[in-house]
């Protein structure tokens, strides 16, 4: 039997032109060293992370896993040694509406009051990782649970107050009970999350109606609180005021109490200094006090003169007689010396 040999091939370029044959153990060759490229980056580049000051790094050996704090480059063994980055910055979630789209979520929102009223209430949960391994290995998902436990505390303490403190004046009360619920739970729980705040972003009834109702409540609340600011500042501007009058009054009664206490002081001395005398000259001191008393009496005195018949003829003071008895003893004298 005769055997044909089979035409040698070789490859043939877009052009036409017979490529060089490349040998097969050539091949392998650039294969190998490829594939050992690849592999070596690949090797590196398990070898080493970057770890950021707001993330905590957990680096997980045989199972076995460590935290690691500082920022920086640090380097592992790749296929041996696992790295979970967890955030240490405060992140957050919302409850009754989405966190981008920010639509209303009726099923979370939607709750009813202790006044068997029903109300929508918003609710943004702030959080943070305090404990990292914890955080990825006590549960499967910790921030699922931590929301499942702020959706029950809510509609609990939503319960417990009126519409109208839900929706106006018990919003602090109401987000300060719910806080310091989740925190002892989330101590029992031990999830390694820390709940750092939870503020209601909207409450309101679901109908427009009520909506308005409420809208006008809190308008005169916020007016009444206006007019008591208002009394108040009143207040404290006029009491000052009334207290410095009052100083002033009772700093001018103390004056003229003291004045008139020096003058009654001044009067008794000088009765004391007329007695004095009395006892010496007694009948001179009579006669002087008398004289002095006319003196002031009688220039303010008036002199009825009556007739025989007790009719009134002329009403005069006393002055009067005195200048017109001077008159008369000046015309006298006129007269005397006109006579000579």
């Amino acid at each position: 039997m005769l055997f044909q040999r089979k035409p040698n091939y070789r490859p043939v370029d877009d052009d036409g032109n017979v490529q060089a044959k490349v040998p097969n153990g050539k091949w392998k060759k650039i294969v190998g060293v490829v594939i050992g490229i690849v592999a070596a980056l690949v090797i590196i580049s398990g070898s080493f992370y970057t770890l950021s000051e707001n993330e905590y790094a957990v680096l997980t050996t045989f199972g076995v896993p460590g935290v690691v704090n500082e920022p920086g480059f640090h380097a592992k063994v790749p296929f041996v040694q696992k790295v979970s980055i967890v955030p240490k910055t405060i992140n957050g979630f919302s409850i009754g509406y989405g966190n981008e789209s920010e639509e209303a979520n009726n099923a979370e929102s939607f709750m009813i009051t202790r006044d068997y009223n029903f109300v929508n209430v918003d609710f943004y949960v702030e959080y943070r990782v305090t404990e990292p391994m914890k955080y990825l290995f006590a549960s499967e998902n910790p921030i699922d649970i931590l929301k499942n436990i702020t959706k029950s505390y809510i509609r609990d303490t939503i319960g417990l107050y009126d519409v109208d403190s839900v929706i106006t004046t018990g919003k602090n009360e109401i987000q300060a009970s719910i806080k310091e619920k989740i925190i002892g739970r989330l101590d029992k729980e031990d999830i390694g999350v820390q709940l750092v705040n939870i503020t209601i972003q909207d409450a309101e009834p679901p109908t427009a109606e009520v909506i308005d109702a409420f809208k006008n409540v809190e308008n005169a609340k916020q007016g009444k609180e206006t007019s008591i600011n208002k009394a108040n500042q009143k207040r404290n501007e006029d009491i000052p005021a009334a207290r410095a009058a009052a100083d002033e009054t009772l700093k001018t009664a103390e004056a003229q109490a003291k004045e008139r206490v020096n003058e009654a002081n001044g009067q008794v001395a000088r009765l004391n200094e007329l007695y004095n005398e009395y006892k010496k000259y007694p009948l001179i001191t009579k006669q002087r006090m008398f004289y002095e008393t006319m003196e002031e009496i009688l220039p303010d005195m008036k002199v009825i003169i009556e007739n025989s018949d007790g009719k009134t003829q002329t009403i005069l003071p006393l002055e009067s007689f005195a200048n017109m008895e001077a008159a008369q003893q000046t015309e006298e004298k006129e007269d005397d010396a006109n006579e000579e």
